[in-house]
């Protein structure tokens, strides 16, 4: 008998694959009967929406919703091979705010998802809604995604220790009283007054967007070496580096947990949905938790920042985009099940008009009594803008790999040659990023 010229490896493989072609022409997987197909990256999200997809299916006789629950980096990747091929496209889909924008691509034409501009204008949303929370899913001037949430940033600290050390929170009104007076908690190893991240930007981040920077402008020019961006770096390295170093980083999970019940950090930077992450992994501490408004970076400046963020899309391929839209406003817009949806995630939604929600002025037990959804809603209007680029993601990795490398530098060497060496660093991140921006004559 002749052997297979490919070896008995490639003829073990091919005879499956045809065994299993065949089996699934005989047995086809079953049709899904669904109407719209919707998409989502976040359990959280799925529960919720399926509590009220009832509702409006009872709405849209003959109606059926088919969500799926496509996790975290999957969602992106398959979802751009969908765009590609054209096929297994869904209809309504949800995309975490890091990389929305690099979906953005092309001629506008081109874009995978509708343009909702003209919709958001004429049913009053854009005057509704959060408008900096437009401008992750904006491209050229239209924009492409509905948001989901705020995502405004306090600071959770516990308030016994700040009360052991005599420390009013009311008075950390600027970043500099903060610095101060974590000189008189921060005990080497022992106890940091901060739980800030010198390998990563989860909070490099926040802190940019505070100052008014960003990694792209309005005209999706990359701004990420600008003075602003320059002036973070040389004021946050300091702040996890070197010997007045006031922060550090342990990771999540359970051992922030154990951080924080043994007083390890006293501050954490606390976006609406994280704080939620507390309520359930350190129970212990109920009672004596409490949320204060980020320091400014100068007296009178802004006293909060946005950190994560979610969108949704229709898609180009949906068949019908005023189907997918009610869908979508059924999900965003229902006062009541944004209420409750509060009360399950902390997490505050774009539309202003329910946060007049009884839920959202309710003393929480384990803030200390205070009104959580009050709090962080004071604070949503001031937002900042963060503008994108379909290089969103390229660009985050480039300032997290500057970061890194001003950290090294600054415990090397101290403040001698930081600036420059900050400089020069930032500027090499950002030019990369617009050697490929150059590429695509479509910004």
């Amino acid at each position: 008998m002749r052997r297979y010229p490919y070896g008995m490896a490639a003829l073990v493989i091919l005879l499956l694959g045809l065994a299993s072609g065949a089996y699934l022409a005989a047995n086809p997987p079953p049709k899904l009967n669904a109407t719209i197909r919707m998409w989502v990256f976040a359990g959280t999200h799925r529960d919720a929406y399926l509590k009220a997809i009832p509702a409006f299916e009872a709405a849209h006789p003959g109606v059926k919703v088919d969500l799926q629950l496509v996790f975290g980096t999957t969602l992106p990747a398959r979802l751009q091979a969908a765009f590609l091929a054209g096929v297994d496209v869904p209809d309504v889909v949800e995309i975490e705010i890091g990389s929305a924008g690099s979906f953005f691509r092309g001629p506008l034409k081109d874009v995978g998802f509708l343009d909702l501009t003209d919709r958001l204008h004429s049913t009053g949303l854009w005057d509704k809604m959060v408008q900096a929370r437009f401008a992750p899913y904006t491209s050229r001037g239209r924009v492409f995604g509905l948001p989901h949430d705020v995502h405004p940033v306090m600071l959770a600290y516990r308030r016994d220790l700040m009360e052991e050390a005599g420390i009013d929170p009311a008075s950390l009104t600027t970043w500099a009283n903060f610095i101060g007076a974590a000189r008189k908690v921060t005990v080497p190893n022992k106890r940091y007054m901060l739980e800030l991240s010198d390998s990563n930007t989860d909070q490099f981040q926040p802190m940019l967007f505070q100052r008014g920077g960003g990694y792209f402008d309005a005209s999706g020019n990359c701004i990420m070496d600008n003075e602003t961006a320059v002036q973070t770096m040389l004021w946050y390295v300091p702040l996890v580096a070197g010997p007045k170093m006031i922060a550090n980083n342990l990771g999540g999970g359970g051992i922030l947990t154990q951080a924080m019940e043994s007083g390890y950090f006293v501050c954490l930077v606390t976006p609406d949905w994280r704080s939620k992450g507390y309520e359930v992994d350190i129970p212990r501490l109920s009672g004596n938790m409490a949320l204060m408004p980020l320091p400014a970076a100068v007296e009178g400046g802004r006293r909060t920042s946005a950190w994560g963020g979610t969108m949704l899309g229709i898609t180009r391929k949906c068949s019908q985009p005023d189907l997918a839209w009610d869908l979508a406003m059924h999900l965003y817009l229902n006062k009541d099940d944004l209420a409750g949806r509060f009360e399950e995630t902390n997490i505050l939604p774009a539309m202003s008009e329910v946060w007049s929600h009884p839920s959202f002025s309710n003393p929480r037990k384990y803030w200390s009594g205070q009104p959580l959804g009050k709090l962080y809603a004071e604070l949503a209007p001031d937002v900042p803008f963060q503008y994108t680029s379909p290089y969103i993601i390229s660009a985050r990795n480039k300032l997290g790999e500057a970061l890194v490398e001003c950290v090294q530098f600054y415990k090397a060497n101290g403040e001698a040659g930081f600036e420059t060496f900050c400089r020069k660093r930032l500027k090499e991140s950002a030019d990369q990023i617009r050697r490929l921006q150059q590429r695509n004559p479509y910004q």
